[in-house]
């Protein structure tokens, strides 16, 4: 396989691999955060609705990552047993502990991914990959979406331990999934 290259944006020979890789990782990652959230609240908690609608998002993301990874012969990473796990623990513990604590960590998980994002529209802005540049920026806005969304029920600032945590480890995962 090519070693992968960094370039400085708007740089038309940017391996955009690892971008597509990690983006697939991280639907991936959200889709089965909101199973799990949703399998232990059920459909009460008064947030469910929201779940279902951010879930619904997240499976047309990943649908849409996974039909790019296939015309572009890019892998998978090879944590993607461990992102369905992680993410579904994550999302059925946080449910157990609560409404609140759900929608907190999809604020944590979700202002990084924002920010992620922002990363990559910033690398994309010249030019060199407008069909991932217009994906990023389209799932990009629903995101920052679900983060207000779940900010409106939990509160930006609850649950700041759980938050931190779950921050560092959504920062940690992305760094992997470009590599592995």
């Amino acid at each position: 396989m090519a070693a992968e290259v960094r370039h400085l944006p708007g740089d038309a020979r940017i391996d955009t691999r690892p971008m597509v890789r990690v983006d697939q990782a991280g639907e991936v990652g959200a889709a089965c955060i909101y199973a799990g959230q949703l399998a232990v609240m059920g459909d009460r908690a008064g947030v469910s609705g929201e779940i279902r609608h951010m879930a619904a998002q997240e499976k047309r993301h990943l649908e849409a990552f996974d039909a790019l990874m296939v015309r572009r012969g890019v892998r998978p990473t090879l944590f993607a047993p461990m992102w369905h796990v992680a993410g579904y623990a994550l999302g059925a513990a946080t449910a157990l502990l609560g409404p609140k604590a759900a929608m907190a960590a999809t604020v944590a998980v979700e202002t990084v991914i924002d920010q992620h994002y922002g990363e990559q529209a910033d690398a994309l802005a010249g030019g060199a990959d407008p069909e991932l540049a217009a994906m990023v920026d389209d799932f990009r806005a629903d995101e920052v979406e679900h983060r207000d969304t779940a900010a409106s029920h939990s509160g930006a600032d609850g649950f700041p331990l759980l938050q931190a945590a779950i921050r560092t480890g959504v920062r940690a995962a992305i760094a992997v999934a470009k590599r592995v």
